[in-house]
């Protein structure tokens, strides 16, 4: 694994704005065009393998959170709880998801945690990465199988026949492209699709409408479930035959309380760290995350010789794994999962040890 300078492509702005990235610079450079991240088979293979090992995991914590219903652990209300048990006794499946791993070239790969619910950087690794290679890497590879593993999946998720309504908050670029791609991916395996904004959605006559009053059948939604049901209308999704990508059972794997729990099923496992609720736990540096909290934000990390000393409430404490650095920064891996199966990397960077949400997006090859 190493970071590389590579050429620049003379216009590459009007490439990847030819592809819809319309977001390749932000308050800075997000796409970074002059590196990349290049990996060998053997790396790509253990990344691989990590994740569907993880991803399983993951699952098999899923099904006894079920099982004996211990949803306040993991800081779940009523509502909530219901929603996940029902949708995994109804064996709804999942599209995607992407884990944050901790990863050097040399030291087995560590989990940070699993964005399973709302993921995005989704169509920069699927596409605008793909595109970079062909254009730049002749002869190199890429572990990228992530939109052709998408486009087969919607028939496990949907009934046949069904009109997709693709929902999110469709003022943020970022979650605009992602929502619009994922929709791309739907049409492409032929079902109807319909795009609005979340706050576009009504309810009327006893189910959630469209703009033009259609009944909402089948929902993907680019919206969090911690979000979802703090909303007026959650008091009804319990009682509503409606599809929502992702399934409830989601917000098991994308709550961060998810770590401690695997740690105590798995401890000493070469691909997670030290988790606990309390930081006097884990030995050495520790982090600490908000259970509900996403790109970066809340995240602590302890000084050597201070460290953290007492619970705080919400709060989920790991023994702190140093990221890939370089003088450009901390190189971060996203290992994206489609259905159960590790497809696709995406390779995010900052200047900070802590990947928030203007990190830049640096491509990947291998071989």
């Amino acid at each position: 694994m190493q970071r590389s300078p590579v050429p620049i492509r003379r216009d590459w702005r009007q490439r990847v704005e030819a592809l819809g990235f319309e977001f390749h610079t932000l308050d800075g450079p997000y796409w970074v065009e002059d590196a990349c991240f290049r990996f060998d088979q053997v790396e790509i293979d253990r990344l691989e393998s990590a994740g569907n090992e993880l991803h399983a995991m993951c699952l098999d914590a899923v099904a006894d959170i079920v099982r004996t219903g211990d949803y306040a652990r993991l800081g779940l209300g009523p509502i909530a709880a219901t929603l996940a048990e029902r949708a995994w006794r109804a064996g709804e499946q999942a599209l995607y998801g992407r884990m944050d791993l901790a990863y050097d070239g040399t030291a087995p790969p560590k989990l940070l945690e699993y964005n399973a619910d709302t993921p995005t950087a989704l169509f920069e690794a699927a596409v605008v990465q793909w595109y970079w290679l062909e254009d730049t890497r002749a002869g190199l590879d890429q572990f990228n199988l992530l939109h052709e593993a998408l486009v087969r999946r919607w028939p496990a998720l949907i009934p046949e026949g069904s009109c997709v309504h693709f929902a999110g908050s469709l003022e943020a670029v970022e979650d605009r492209v992602t929502t619009d791609y994922l929709r791309d991916t739907c049409t492409q395996a032929g079902f109807a699709t319909t795009l609005l904004d979340m706050s576009d959605i009504g309810w009327k006559d006893g189910q959630f409408v469209d703009l033009d009053d259609h009944g909402i059948r089948a929902l993907f939604k680019l919206y969090p479930w911690e979000w979802m049901v703090e909303e007026p209308f959650a008091r009804h999704l319990p009682d509503l035959a409606l599809r929502i990508v992702e399934p409830a059972w989601k917000q098991l794997l994308s709550n961060k309380s998810l770590l401690p729990l695997l740690w105590e099923r798995h401890r000493g496992h070469p691909n997670l760290l030290a988790a606990s609720h309390d930081p006097r736990d884990i030995e050495g540096r520790v982090v600490a995350k908000p259970r509900f909290g996403r790109e970066g934000e809340g995240v602590r990390v302890s000084d050597p010789d201070r460290g953290m000393h007492f619970a705080e409430p919400g709060m989920v404490y790991q023994a702190h794994a140093p990221l890939y650095r370089s003088e450009a920064g901390y190189g971060l891996v996203g290992l994206w999962v489609v259905g159960d199966e590790a497809v696709g990397l995406g390779m995010r960077e900052d200047a900070n040890p802590v990947t928030g949400n203007a990190s830049r997006f640096v491509p990947h090859c291998f071989g």
